[in-house]
C-alpha cells in the first residue's frame, strides 16, 4: 500500500488533531483538517500543544508514526522566553529538571540548549501572544530526544523563564525551512535518513 506523508506548519491556536469528534467542548476550536484536503487515514506524528507552532509531520502509515514517536529522534525548538535567561538556568535545563507528567514527577533527560544572540527569522507571532509587553525576552534553541506533554514549556518554567512563544523547527532531518503558518507540503519519509 502506498502511504502519504506531509509536513505542515501548525499555526498558533490550532489543535494537533483532525477534528473535534464527539467532544462538544472542542467545537469552536480549529483543526488540522482545515489546512488541506488530506487523504483518508491521515494522522499527526506526535503533537504540538495548542499554543505552540511549527513543524508537524502527518502520515497515513500508523507503523511509521509509532516508530518515530518511540525512537528518540531529535526534535529542535526555538523558544522565546519571558525574561533574560541566565547561564545557571541553561545549565539546569541541559542536565535535566523535574517536571510534572500526569501528576507524577519526571526528570527530563539531558538535552542541548543554547542562547540565541539574535532574533531568529520567523513569521510574525500571533497577536494573542502579547509578547514583551512587560519584560524583555530572550531566545533559546532546545534539542530534545523525548517529547513529554508540554515538556519544553515545563522545563523553562521550572527555571523561572516561562516560554511565551514556541516553534518546532526540526524533527530528525526534516526541517520547517521557510514555511509559513498553515503551509502544507507533501514529502517522502524514510526512517534511516530521519
Amino acid at each position: 500500500m502506498q502511504h502519504s506523508h506531509f509536513k505542515i506548519y501548525k499555526p498558533f491556536a490550532m489543535l494537533s488533531q483532525m477534528s473535534s469528534g464527539e467532544d462538544r467542548q472542542l467545537r469552536k476550536k480549529t483543526f488540522l483538517s482545515e489546512l488541506y484536503n488530506f487523504p483518508d487515514g491521515i494522522m499527526p506524528i506526535g503533537r504540538l500543544d495548542e499554543k505552540s507552532e511549527g513543524l508537524l509531520l502527518m502520515t497515513t502509515d500508523g507503523k511509521l508514526s509509532d516508530t518515530i514517536n518511540s525512537s528518540g529522534i531529535e526534535k529542535e525548538y526555538l523558544a522565546q522566553l519571558d525574561g533574560l535567561i541566565t547561564p545557571d538556568a541553561i545549565k539546569k535545563i541541559t542536565n535535566g529538571v523535574p517536571i510534572g507528567i500526569f501528576g507524577k514527577k519526571y526528570i527530563t533527560k539531558p538535552c542541548e540548549i543554547t542562547i540565541l544572540d539574535h532574533f531568529p527569522s520567523l513569521p510574525d507571532a500571533d497577536l494573542a501572544l502579547r509578547i514583551g509587553r512587560h519584560r524583555p525576552t530572550s531566545w533559546v534553541r532546545i534539542i530534545i530526544k523525548e517529547g513529554k506533554f508540554r515538556q519544553v514549556r515545563k522545563m523553562t518554567a521550572y527555571v523561572g523563564f516561562p516560554t511565551v512563544r514556541l516553534i518546532r523547527v526540526r524533527i530528525g532531518t526534516i526541517l520547517l525551512d521557510k514555511m509559513n503558518p498553515r503551509g502544507v507540503t507533501p514529502i517522502e519519509i524514510t526512517l534511516p535518513a530521519l
